[in-house]
């Protein structure tokens, strides 16, 4: 096997390893985003943004995340619906394409809730009936990014801990005209911010990463809702000796569509090992 092959495999590994979702909370800052909101704070705009999406009661979402290590690239996608009031979603997320070029490629059902994710063909030697269920607890990067796709609402949550914005200007987002903001994020201050299982997830974050601070564009529309949201990470890799660069996009819309997320029964979440995919000696 290639070095590049080994790189493809532990990445899709990694996108598919465990979700869990951050649950909302802490201050709340509701100023609206008007056309042209030059005049406003930045910084105070955006700590608000997840309560402005848990006032919009739901939405449909799609996300995609990009990790690059070692000159290799690969692209997770999902796509699905969350209440954010309920603060439950669910995902269907697609893994790339082995390195074989295979496109027999099962995606993976991914339940959204407050300290835990369910997730159903899995693989890995799990029943293909059967859910496998992951504490938040557990991961250090508090499922931003090992899951394959950042928890809509978590990746609002982040930006509870906005130091520094700026207001970009006027775009539109699948026509939708929104503000463009750009800034940094810290996550120990998000964390600060948060309440609960979302603080929790934070926290492991902050530590997780290879750095707490962390940069992103969104795209608010007139409401003050996030359209659009794009964060950049560094994940530590243990097996490797630099991190990897993540960028993770959320896109949403169709707000207060209706979603019911159904959670699996005791008897349907598989209690055995999951195996991991062996290390790959790289060439």
């Amino acid at each position: 096997m290639t070095r590049r092959q080994g790189q493809h495999r532990r990445l899709g590994a990694a996108g598919a390893a465990a979700c869990l979702a951050l649950s909302a909370g802490g201050c709340s800052d509701t100023a609206a985003v008007a056309p042209g909101a030059r005049s406003g704070d930045p910084v105070r705009t955006l700590r608000g943004a997840a309560d402005r999406l848990t006032a919009a009661g739901s939405a449909k979402a799609r996300t995609s995340m990009q990790m690059a290590s070692g000159g290799t690239r690969v692209t997770i996608r999902g796509e699905g619906v969350y209440d954010f009031a309920g603060r439950r979603g669910r995902l269907k997320v697609l893994l790339p394409e082995d390195p074989a070029g295979s496109s027999d490629r099962r995606p993976i059902t991914e339940l959204l809730t407050p300290g835990a994710l369910f997730m159903k063909n899995r693989g890995a030697g799990v029943p293909a009936d059967k859910w496998v269920r992951v504490e938040t607890a557990t991961l250090a990067d508090g499922n931003l990014v090992t899951g394959g796709a950042t928890d809509p609402l978590a990746a609002a949550e982040v930006l509870r801990g906005t130091r520094k914005a700026r207001y970009v200007g006027r775009t539109a987002v699948a026509g939708t005209p929104v503000s463009h903001y750009r800034g940094t994020a810290d996550l120990a201050w998000a964390a600060a911010r948060a309440t609960g299982g979302a603080r929790t997830s934070l926290r492991a974050a902050a530590k997780g990463f290879a750095s707490a601070r962390v940069p992103f564009d969104v795209y608010l529309d007139d409401r003050g809702r996030v359209r659009k949201l794009r964060h950049r990470f560094d994940f530590a890799n243990s097996r490797r000796a630099g991190p990897v660069a993540v960028a993770s996009t959320t896109l949403l819309y169709d707000f207060g569509v209706p979603v019911a997320v159904r959670l699996p029964d005791a008897d349907d979440i598989y209690t055995g090992k999951i195996a991991e995919e062996p290390a790959v000696k790289e060439d």
